[in-house]
């Protein structure tokens, strides 16, 4: 049983304009992740079976681990293709807006979408959505925007026509959106959903490998460096901080994901439930925060850093140095961890 959570106005309303809209884009916010690109690519094929010519556009690089999904080549990556990103949003019919609540979420896309004269669609699972689209489809409850683009095509009464790719993607998201199923996960929909693309055929094995288990030596070597050096520990609050600067990471040929995962290493320590990764990229700093039990990191990553995201894992941008990120992160430390 899938309880069907997005409201039948809504459904209804996002029937008619797949079915009367041609020329779609797809987009998802920056430094893109499984969600994200799962979430987007998992649309694309699905849209594609209903004969639909569609394209995604993402604002910078999707990380390596992520290649495999079938449908990357065809992506749209604004720092690699900008006049051809902002003219395949400027002329779509119809936009889709992935796994984000803000228009500043997508960098330098947003002005693009902003001013598009599309319709717009927000399909995500972040709180407080701002009003930018025609249609907001927003389930914070949700483990991932994958988990809703299912819920959506199953309410739409398309699951048949959803096939193997698409699955596939939509199992990526959720998958590393909730960290291999480990947390945020604990409703049985979940595996309801799971089970339904299972019978679509997908290797939900070889996806992890690929995902999850795969490295270079440059990226096994990068994230011991950070460990055994970068790595520092706040027991009096519970907590574990790693910072890398763009030097060090080029030392190790950083491509992005490489450093995925290493924010949640910490919190294989006894006494440690709040863990952040902060390092530098080329127009800001990058922030991952990750918890464990009711410690609440997208409070911190919206009040501080800009961002958002789940209760246990979340993550936002500091435009600044890194030495001032790492001060601000010092500073709060004692405002919202309380020895437990």
């Amino acid at each position: 049983m899938i309880t069907p959570i997005i409201d039948d106005s809504k459904i209804k309303t996002l029937h008619e304009v797949i079915a009367f809209k041609d020329n779609i884009v797809i987009t998802c916010h920056v430094a893109p992740d499984g969600d994200a690109i799962g979430s987007s690519l998992g649309l694309y094929h699905f849209l594609r079976k209903l004969n639909k010519q569609v394209t995604v556009v993402v604002p910078d690089m999707v990380p390596r681990n992520l290649h495999f999904l079938s449908g990357m080549r065809y992506v749209v990556t604004y720092t690699q293709q900008p006049e051809k990103a902002i003219d395949l949003i400027s002329k779509a019919g119809l936009i889709f807006c992935l796994d984000y609540n803000a228009l500043h979420r997508i960098d330098k896309l947003s002005t693009a979408v902003e001013q598009a004269k599309g319709y717009k669609v927000l399909i995500d699972h972040h709180l407080d959505p701002e009003p930018f689209c025609n249609l907001t489809i927003s389930h914070p409850e949700i483990s991932s925007t994958c988990e809703l683009i299912f819920r959506a095509i199953w309410q739409l009464g398309y699951y048949r026509m959803m096939g193997r790719n698409s699955a596939e993607a939509i199992y990526t998201g959720m998958m590393t959106d909730t960290g291999n199923f480990t947390y945020n996960s604990n409703q049985p929909e979940i595996y309801n959903i799971i089970a339904q693309l299972l019978k679509k055929k997908i290797d939900k094995d070889k996806i992890y490998t690929l995902a999850c288990n795969t490295q270079t030596a440059d990226k096994l070597l990068l994230n011991s460096y950070a460990l055994c050096n970068k790595l520092e520990f706040f027991p009096e609050y519970g907590a574990a901080l790693i910072h890398l600067t763009r030097e060090e990471m080029a030392r190790y040929n950083f491509q992005k994901g490489d450093c995925d995962g290493l924010v949640n290493v910490p919190l294989s320590v006894k006494g440690i439930y709040f863990s952040a990764f902060i390092r530098e990229d080329r127009e800001y700093i990058k922030i991952s925060l990750r918890s464990q039990g009711d410690f609440a990191v997208n409070v911190i990553a919206a009040n501080h850093f800009g961002g958002g995201g789940h209760l246990n894992a979340a993550g936002g941008e500091f435009y600044g140095t890194l030495e001032d990120a790492i001060t601000l992160f010092r500073e709060i430390l004692p405002q919202y961890c309380v020895k437990k």
